[in-house]
């Protein structure tokens, strides 16, 4: 596959990436707190899917595994907020399967090679492994924001998403510098302003 086709399929998961922070900010800053449209989720599951697929071209080990972390985080919030269930049957089943079946498809015809993944040569160990870290605190983030999720029975982004995405997004940028990826330096840049000031929008609000 050609680099331009790679890299258009990368900035299209940043463009979607950074449409849900829009409108998540537009609206937040609209009603001074903190809102989470249910279309924050479907664009972030639409956006984590297509950087997958980036990330499999790329052999790059670090994006694949934060997308495939987030992904079933974003359903189980969209099924909260009561629109998961809205889609009909064949379309969820479809969204639920199909990433595991694009795995076991590359792995049983020889195009999922594990050794590339962790034996990149233009990703040193040391590279490797704050990508690692970078994309686990930034999954992370979902993580905490499912638990207070599901503990407050509604979908919500409590300030501590916030931090931990200013955090897990400033790691990001250095492994990207490194590894000489616009898609990634453009992405979490861009994003890393909202992440903060959401900070602020949601300081006055209950204590997470």
């Amino acid at each position: 596959m050609s680099d331009w086709v790679m890299y258009g399929i990368g900035y299209l998961a940043q463009i979607l990436f950074s449409g849900r922070l829009f409108v998540q900010w537009f609206l937040s800053e609209k009603h001074k707190r903190i809102i989470t449209p249910s279309l924050f989720w479907k664009l972030s599951l639409l956006a984590s899917f297509l950087l997958f697929v980036y990330g499999y071209l790329r052999n790059d080990f670090a994006i694949m595994l934060g997308q495939s972390l987030t992904y079933f985080i974003y359903v189980r919030n969209l099924h909260l907020q009561g629109e998961w269930q809205k889609s009909p049957w064949w379309f969820r089943t479809f969204l639920l399967i199909f990433p595991v079946l694009i795995v076991i498809y590359g792995y049983n015809n020889g195009e999922y090679d594990l050794n590339a993944l962790f034996h990149n040569e233009d990703i040193p160990n040391w590279l490797l492994w704050l990508g690692v870290v970078a994309q686990v605190l930034f999954t992370f983030r979902f993580v905490y924001q499912w638990i207070y999720s599901e503990r407050k029975k509604i979908s919500h982004l409590p300030v501590g998403f916030w931090r931990l995405s200013a955090l897990g997004a400033t790691l990001i940028i250095v492994y990207a510098l490194y590894r000489h990826d616009p898609v990634l330096l453009i992405g979490h840049g861009a994003g890393l302003i909202i992440y903060i000031r959401n900070i602020f929008i949601g300081k006055n609000e209950v204590a997470d």
